[in-house]
């Protein structure tokens, strides 16, 4: 596309490796052209009202992130039949390149900037390939601490956000549309904001405006080569 001379969106997580994604972004710098890529949680209502609780100083000087995402095997793990999400060769991480990716850039947007990261990573089912069960912790570079556990062959299914501030904590889940929560000493604040029927509604909108030089769109090259580099240093 940089070739051709055309404005791109990249499907999540961009390229399978961070040297791919400085490549690919310094394709389209070459050219001037605008590369954005589809983490489009950065454009949902739900998360536009956590960062807006967050910079407002609802919860006060923000210490801590946590996630925890965990959920069983599905039949296609225990069948052994092929899966490019598990090919160790496309996705060390598994479900966690695919999956994880959305709530680590999202935690990049709403925080700022990684400045480091670890993680273990390791096979604990054999079903496949790739890794099943991740945990991290990571400093964003305002000084917020992050930790994250990632399992994939769990009895239930789990997707738990919880911010912790000085004066309160936010909870919410990445992937359902469970209500918001916001606690303080006042109570819980709870907001019900749901996703729309085209999840990338608000991307795509923002994707226009951006193009028509109205505004920054929140989703770009840069930002997601960024995720990547996150995303390296935990997987290894």
């Amino acid at each position: 596309m940089a070739e051709a001379g055309k404005p791109c969106c990249i499907e999540k997580p961009m390229a399978p490796s961070y040297q791919d994604c400085l490549l690919i972004n310094e394709a389209f710098e070459a050219k001037s052209l605008p590369l954005f890529v589809a983490y489009y949680r950065r454009s949902l209502p739900r998360f536009k009202q956590v960062k807006y609780w967050l910079e407002t100083g609802q919860i006060g000087n923000v210490r801590h992130i946590s996630w925890h995402l965990s959920k069983p095997a599905n039949a296609l793990d225990l069948s052994g039949l092929y899966n490019w999400r598990t090919d160790y060769n496309i996705a060390p991480g598994g479900y966690f390149d695919d999956l994880a990716s959305h709530g680590l850039d999202l935690f990049t947007h709403l925080l700022g900037n990684v400045e480091q990261a670890k993680g273990i990573c390791l096979n604990q089912q054999g079903l496949y390939p790739a890794k099943d069960a991740i945990t991290a912790i990571w400093q964003h570079t305002n000084g917020v601490t992050g930790s994250g556990n990632w399992h994939f062959g769990c009895r239930h299914r789990q997707d738990n956000v919880e911010i912790v501030g000085s004066k309160g904590k936010l909870t919410f889940s990445v992937f359902d549309e469970v209500p918001l929560q916001l606690h303080t000493q006042n109570g819980i604040t709870e907001q019900i904001i749901g996703n729309p029927a085209n999840i990338q509604l608000y991307h795509v909108k923002a994707l226009r405006d951006a193009l028509a030089g109205q505004q920054p769109h929140p989703s770009t090259g840069q930002s997601a080569a960024h995720t990547a580099w996150f995303m390296a240093q935990i997987v290894g």
